[in-house]
């Protein structure tokens, strides 16, 4: 089977060695286990830093050039690139034995509109971002999720998203990520509020993510009295506004900020955590949020995209909206009530526990032999 990706994530050469985005490619690598031929549609540079690792089965690459419309130099550009990004992906879909789309994004819209040309060729489609109809989201989203459903318009298609939403078309298919395998399940003490109370925040430090609420939660709480640390995990554009706010309340021994850590660092953090306070503004699955319920973590998430399926609607964490006082009150009220922690975190744990990388690899072979 030739498969092909249609994908924003840039694929990069180094020393006759193809390489892209580390968590993007090691599920890649797991598609690839089941395919003859890889071909990926995609830029072939960033002028950014990335994690990267290289590709299991090295890709047959179909060079493109990315495009935006953030001024009006990239504007031009982009109406000169866009006819022949077509016809580029057109090209590649004509090779392809399977088509599989990484949306949301500009090249996803554009292999959303080529792909309409290919009826009759399996595809798949991993949609990435947040699938609720109500959220507002940009228009080119909107588009892409309108082609998505049209079963006129896109045929022989599944198409995974995150969540199982009450409005959708046959070939909408409920769908999960991963992040740990069976082997690495092990026990885990329960947690109780006996001494210091523990935070964990991982993720991106950018506005979307908004890390700040999680050190006011946490400053708010200790200018209470109680014994409270957040260990926050990530970078971004935020870490100078977080560590002037910290430094200001002089917090420096309440919240540490350790940057971008290895996996094993995180799984270590979430295991001593007793909740995660993640209030994103826009997410797909929040795979912070099935980590932590994976180590006995509690999530405390807002209400956005499938987290309130994740939560079992607050019977595995709490869903709140971002405001400071509202969450603090509920991590309050936990810290009185540790019963309703205990069972809480066990629901939790059960629950994410299902979801290993075994279960993930295994759903991706049975899609590919549906279609």
């Amino acid at each position: 089977m030739k498969f092909l990706i249609v994908t924003l994530a840039p694929t990069l050469q180094k020393n006759n060695i193809y390489y892209s985005y580390a968590p993007y490619v090691y599920e890649i690598n797991l598609w690839a286990k089941n395919v003859t031929e890889l071909g990926i549609v995609s830029p072939v540079s960033y002028n950014k830093d990335l994690l990267l690792s290289k590709f299991d089965k090295q890709p047959k690459v179909f060079p493109i050039h990315s495009f935006s419309f953030i001024s009006l130099n990239e504007t031009l550009k982009s109406i000169y690139r866009i006819p022949i990004i077509l016809f580029a992906i057109y090209k590649a879909m004509k090779w392809a034995d399977h088509i599989h789309l990484r949306c949301p994004g500009n090249i996803g819209l554009l292999g959303c509109l080529v792909q309409i040309l290919f009826p009759n060729t399996p595809k798949s489609v991993k949609y990435a971002g947040n699938w609720d109809p109500k959220s507002k989201q940009p228009f080119s989203y909107k588009i892409q999720q309108f082609l998505l459903r049209n079963t006129l318009l896109t045929k022989n298609v599944k198409v995974m998203v995150y969540g199982d939403w009450k409005e959708k078309s046959k070939n909408i298919k409920p769908f999960f990520t991963a992040s740990y395998s069976e082997k690495e399940k092990e026990i885990v003490a329960d947690k109780y509020f006996e001494s210091c109370i523990n935070f964990v925040f991982v993720g991106t430090l950018s506005p979307g993510k908004q890390p700040l609420i999680s050190v006011k939660v946490v400053h708010e709480l200790f200018k209470k009295g109680i014994d409270v640390k957040l260990d926050m995990y990530g970078e971004g554009i935020e870490r100078e506004i977080l560590e002037d706010y910290i430094l200001e309340h002089q917090l420096q021994h309440v919240v540490v900020l350790h940057g971008n850590k290895s996996k094993e660092i995180i799984k270590e953090a979430y295991k001593s955590a007793h909740f995660l306070v993640f209030i994103s503004k826009s997410e797909g699955w929040p795979k912070v949020v099935a980590e932590a319920m994976f180590w006995k973590c509690l999530p405390i998430s807002t209400e956005v995209s499938c987290v309130p399926t994740m939560l079992d609607h607050g019977n595995r964490g709490s869903l709140v909206l971002p405001d400071i006082t509202i969450i603090t009150k509920e991590i309050e009220y936990y810290l009185n009530n540790d019963r309703v922690y205990v069972k809480k975190v066990l629901a939790a744990f059960n629950w994410s526990r299902t979801y290993t990388l075994e279960k993930f690899e295994n759903e991706i072979k049975k899609l590919l032999i549906e279609n």
